[in-house]
């Protein structure tokens, strides 16, 4: 481990350090939390039926999956997470709305010319709405974003070609509007993929809605396009986080157990296979998983080369890239699969992996990962010392990390939340926010209209000693939340310039 040392990159204005704190796990850092007794099973392929009717889905799997139907008004109370657990997700204080990068939301991630009516980066953080969000979302390629406000009711903006919204009008939505299908629904975590978005309720239920054209949204067919949230097909113990790749999912439940849904194009399914099969001698299509099914397989790989399965694996976080998942054990393991692309799984090859593998580079260090964060085509990891390690790609020059590097920058620095993006890295760190990504960027760093990209990590100047307590950041825009209750922190946000829907 090299020795703790003061940033050089982003030497100016940078606060006295703290003693270093053990790092939290996003749920629990010893023992997976305990779900609802009364369900034992494994993922199923229940027909959740709404207005009456069942969503028809794939036929079930042996010992894999319950066929009970679960009625449009059971599907609030057949589960409830415990007190213990909803804690978890009201520690993160509200916060005031900031914005910046591209909100072209029409162009971002498509090959489409900006034109005199195309709207301007946005270099700086901007103020973006009046109201107070316990949570801000988005994708490492997502052009939308999801909100959650103080009542706990979701709502989205940016593009809608897809009905990730929610909304049946298939039009880019400029300001935030209410997530159709939620109802008084008590919404705790969202989450954003390229063109689809889930929803975790408090009861543990688990909704989606947008492209499902790989079976991204679990609801049991791959129907193109789903206009408002719908429950997922799943009626196993409650579900406590969600995240989106590209074009799959993946949930967790409280007894430790992952599940997996949509596109199985890399292996990122962690169900030994890629899901190819041959329609005629030169068409390739695959088997997607339209609804949740148990990852069951963990394994380790032995210099040799051997495959060695490992037993009794429960999760306690993860996290997903386009086409890559990185999840923590409740033994502070961390396990890689999926793409395997420029190093980003952190096992020093670029080879696919169609099952959870143990990264096993933190052996020798001895260190516990506490917490990990996945973009685009990089990875991210905190251990137990606050100690912060990238895998994958660093910049679109094709540089990269083929094994976990610790970023000597952040050397001594608490770092309180992470946002990874396609190229771009934002961190909440004590009292700044440390930005950078290489060139082409598209404001998404807030560092200026001067200085719009960089190779090293930089302190964003205009939110220097304010209190930034959650940082997303997506395909080209990054979503900032605030604390006002800290004066400072007050006195800046109403320093910046707001931006305004026209």
């Amino acid at each position: 481990m090299p020795p703790k040392r003061k940033a050089a990159a982003v030497k100016e204005n940078i606060p006295p350090k703290r003693e270093k704190q053990k790092s939290e796990g996003n749920l629990d850092n010893s023992e997976p939390i305990e779900g609802n007794k009364a369900e034992e099973k494994n993922c199923s392929n229940a027909e959740i039926t709404k207005d009456s009717e069942p969503i028809e889905g794939n036929k079930a799997e042996e010992n894999n999956c319950s066929n009970a139907e679960i009625t449009k008004e059971e599907v609030n109370t057949i589960t409830k997470l415990p007190d213990k657990i909803l804690k978890v997700f009201d520690k993160q204080p509200p916060g005031m709305l900031l914005i910046a990068g591209s909100v072209a939301w029409e162009t971002q991630g498509q090959k489409i010319k900006p034109t005199d009516k195309t709207r301007p980066n946005i270099n700086s953080f901007h103020r973006f709405t009046s109201e107070t969000y316990r949570s801000a979302v988005t994708g490492c390629c997502s052009a939308h974003s999801m909100l959650i406000n103080i009542n706990r009711k979701a709502l989205g903006f940016g593009r809608n070609h897809h009905g990730q919204l929610g909304q049946s009008q298939l039009k880019t939505f400029e300001s935030p509007v209410p997530v159709n299908g939620l109802g008084d629904l008590n919404v705790i975590q969202v989450a954003c993929g390229r063109n689809h978005s889930l929803f975790l309720t408090e009861a543990g239920i688990v909704y989606a809605c947008g492209d499902n054209r790989h079976g991204q949204c679990g609801i049991g067919n791959t129907t193109a396009t789903i206009t408002k949230a719908t429950p997922v097909k799943y009626s196993g113990p409650p579900i406590v986080k969600v995240a989106c790749g590209a074009d799959f999912s993946v949930i967790l439940d409280t007894n430790g157990t992952l599940y997996s849904f949509g596109l199985p194009e890399y292996g990122q399914l962690g169900n030994n296979s890629d899901g190819k099969y041959f329609i005629t001698a030169n068409k390739l299509a695959y088997n997607y998983v339209t609804f949740p099914k148990r990852v069951e397989r963990f394994v380790e790989k032995t210099i040799e080369g051997r495959t060695i399965p490992i037993e009794d694996v429960k999760i306690l976080d993860f996290d997903c890239g386009n086409n890559h998942t990185v999840a923590i054990d409740s033994n502070h393991r961390m396990f890689c699969w999926g793409s395997g692309g420029y190093g980003r799984l952190g096992h020093a090859e670029q080879k696919d992996e169609w099952t959870p593998r143990l990264n096993k580079y933190f052996d020798s260090q001895q260190r516990k990962i506490m917490r990990v964060f996945c973009g685009t085509a990089f990875s991210l990891a905190i251990t137990d010392i606050g100690s912060l390690y990238l895998f994958g790609r660093k910049n679109l020059r094709g540089d990269t990390n083929m094994y976990p590097k610790p970023v000597h920058d952040l050397a001594g620095w608490n770092i309180n939340s992470i946002g990874a993006g396609y190229n771009s890295i934002l961190i909440s760190a004590e009292a700044s926010v440390i930005a950078w990504g290489a060139s082409p960027t598209y404001g998404e760093l807030g560092l200026g209209d001067e200085v719009k990209s960089s190779s090293v990590p930089k302190i964003v100047p205009d939110l220097h000693s304010m209190e930034v307590t959650h940082v997303a950041v997506g395909f080209s825009h990054s979503l900032l939340l605030v604390n006002v209750e800290h004066e400072n922190t007050k006195q800046k946000y109403e320093a910046l310039s707001e931006f305004i829907i026209d």
